[in-house]
């Protein structure tokens, strides 16, 4: 029997056929399909909704513009992948060279997590702010071959393998990064207190630095 993600290679493989032969509705299909991890991918790396929308509106624009070029070597999702990785890097360092900078602090990938990890309770939401302020600004900090690989794996879920696909590197090579990138975030984190309740994936990246949060997590 076919695995989830054998299923979801195969139903990606046959859009992206359809897509080819000239059906509208296939590419559509592959966007809403892929749109929501992509935009999230956008966000953790630029920091920006403004450029997460502009680049994702980006990415979907060049891939249906080069679909007749791929080969289907790579799975869909990591040929778009490594298109939003290169895209939200140019954003990043466009911002750096304006030298923009959030509005009082705001951070909207902060501000998401809030949202589903804290409703309607403010001092949980106080705690959890500083947790994530604290974490993001350690992975902001990161070179940024090291700071996609944690979004990948630790917070989009991605395997080492898979990682590495989108990469063009070896799963030695992420297995490095990774390390890397927890070490800092643990230096970033060692002296603040768990907060009781965290996101899923937020939870499991302190765990693998080395900090469990306590009690139950949400998701």
């Amino acid at each position: 029997m076919p695995t989830p993600a054998e299923r979801e290679a195969a139903t990606a493989a046959f859009l992206v056929a359809r897509a080819k032969a000239g059906d509208p509705r296939a590419f559509d299909a592959l966007v809403r399909r892929y749109r929501p991890r992509i935009f999230a991918l956008a966000l953790h790396l630029s920091g920006s909704e403004s450029d997460a929308d502009d680049i994702v509106q980006d990415v979907f624009l060049r891939a249906y513009a080069a679909l007749d070029r791929f080969e289907g070597r790579s799975e869909f999702f990591t040929w778009v992948y490594r298109l939003t990785l290169n895209r939200a890097f140019d954003a990043r360092r466009a911002r750096a060279r304006r030298r923009e900078t959030t509005i009082d602090g705001y951070d909207p990938r902060i501000e998401r997590s809030i949202e589903v990890d804290a409703p309607g309770d403010p001092a949980r939401a106080a705690e959890l702010r500083q947790t994530y302020a604290r974490v993001l600004r350690a992975l902001d900090a990161l070179p940024p071959a090291i700071s996609a690989t944690v979004v990948l794996v630790a917070l989009q879920g991605l395997s080492n393998v898979e990682a590495a696909v989108v990469q063009g590197c070896s799963p030695k090579t992420i297995g490095w990064r990774l390390h890397v990138g927890r070490k800092h975030l643990l230096e970033a984190i060692s002296d603040v207190q768990p907060a009781t309740y965290l996101s899923e994936r937020l939870g499991l990246l302190l765990a693998e630095a080395g900090m469990p949060a306590p009690g139950p997590m949400r998701v």
